[in-house]
């Protein structure tokens, strides 16, 4: 759709001029509630230009209506906010990717945007794309240091902000929030994984570019350095997975396992697959009934029924060994992470970068 007397006026970005340097800019983005807390960079012409043209898209297509606030992203908004996070326009697809996938319904993103739960989206990129761009999937994926990584993540948390109205203490509710909510990207580490990389694994051409979308809770660090074989490994991990406090004893849903390349290449040794992984821990990850209050119990019985057929049972962190999801990524060391999700409202979102959704509920 071209620019015409019949455009509608809500798709157009408004142009605003502001007089002064680089902190002027800033104190106005800021006083005007468009920002994060860092510095963003001016969103000019040319810049936004840069990357919508790096998209191949018309700049007034629209991406949908970004939750709570129901904003239309169209392509030029979205451009705007990542260019103010700081991407170069090469990272510009994976950025429309990611927004188009939380935005699907089964993401439930009014309920992540708005909740007291510490959520946020954690983006995880698989394919070549991944190395093109820069991304790291190696020595502290997680943490600073690499532009992909902080400004996809960063562009995404501004479009929900800006176009979504997550804005803290007014649609964003989270008692303490996530350090996530900044930046929350990751690639995974295709070159050190034992087993098919996750995309491939869940359907796609190992050459495909492909996004995952996951609402992502606090992390727990698993530190074993001194299992040697996969039974004593999985029981570590698996016991890891059961802090009575986070969200899927309660609610279950898909849940997130983050393995260091040395860990996973200790199961594969053995001949387990991603699979028997899955089932392994599936078994292990059961809180003790007597670690949960009585009032707590009273509502996984009504939220998670299944759990009381037997009462002499501990409780399921998950409802079964599919709704755990395991990708590789890191650097040397013994350090994986068990990152819950925020419970079975929450569905990932797998799509394919320029593509339709794959995954729309856990497999």
């Amino acid at each position: 759709m071209g620019k015409s007397s019949q455009v509608d006026e809500s798709l157009t970005a408004k142009p605003v001029e502001i007089e002064g340097d680089f902190e002027d800019v800033n104190t106005y983005f800021l006083e005007h509630g468009w920002g994060d807390g860092l510095p963003v960079v001016p969103p000019t012409q040319a810049r936004v230009d840069a990357m919508i043209e790096a998209s191949g898209r018309n700049r007034l297509d629209v991406v949908g209506r970004v939750a709570p606030r129901w904003g239309i992203a169209t392509v030029e908004k979205v451009a705007i906010n990542a260019t103010m996070a700081g991407c170069r326009p090469d990272y510009f697809p994976v950025v429309l990717a990611a927004v188009e996938a939380v935005i699907e319904e089964p993401f439930d993103l009014y309920g992540v945007q708005a909740t007291t739960n510490p959520v946020a989206p954690m983006i995880v990129v698989n394919g070549p794309i991944s190395r093109r761009i820069g991304l790291n999937s190696g020595y502290n994926a997680f943490g600073q240091g690499w532009r992909a990584n902080a400004t996809i993540g960063r562009a995404l948390r501004l479009v929900l902000l800006n176009i979504g109205g997550g804005k803290p203490g007014v649609m964003d509710r989270a008692t303490q929030g996530h350090p996530g909510k900044y930046s929350f990207c990751v690639a995974e580490n295709e070159d050190e994984t034992p087993w098919d990389p996750f995309h491939v694994a869940h359907g796609f051409a190992r050459n495909a570019d492909v996004v995952t979308v996951y609402g992502a809770a606090a992390f727990i660090n698993i530190l074993d350095h001194t299992s040697r074989t996969a039974t004593g490994l999985l029981n570590m991990i698996g016991h890891s997975m059961t802090a009575s406090g986070n969200n899927h004893p309660l609610f279950a849903g898909v849940a997130l396992l983050a393995l260091c390349p040395e860990h996973a290449r200790i199961l594969s040794a053995e001949g387990y697959s991603k699979a028997d992984v899955s089932r392994e821990l599936f078994k292990h990850a059961r809180v003790p009934r007597a670690h949960l209050s009585s009032e707590c119990l009273d509502l996984i019985k009504r939220m998670r029924p299944n759990q009381f057929s037997d009462e002499s049972r501990d409780i399921d962190v998950l409802d079964r060994p599919e709704d755990l999801w395991i990708i590789v990524t890191g650097g040397g060391g013994p350090h994986s992470s068990f990152i819950p999700g925020y419970g079975s409202s929450v569905q990932p979102i797998i799509r394919e970068i320029g593509g339709k959704p794959a995954v729309k509920r856990p497999m």
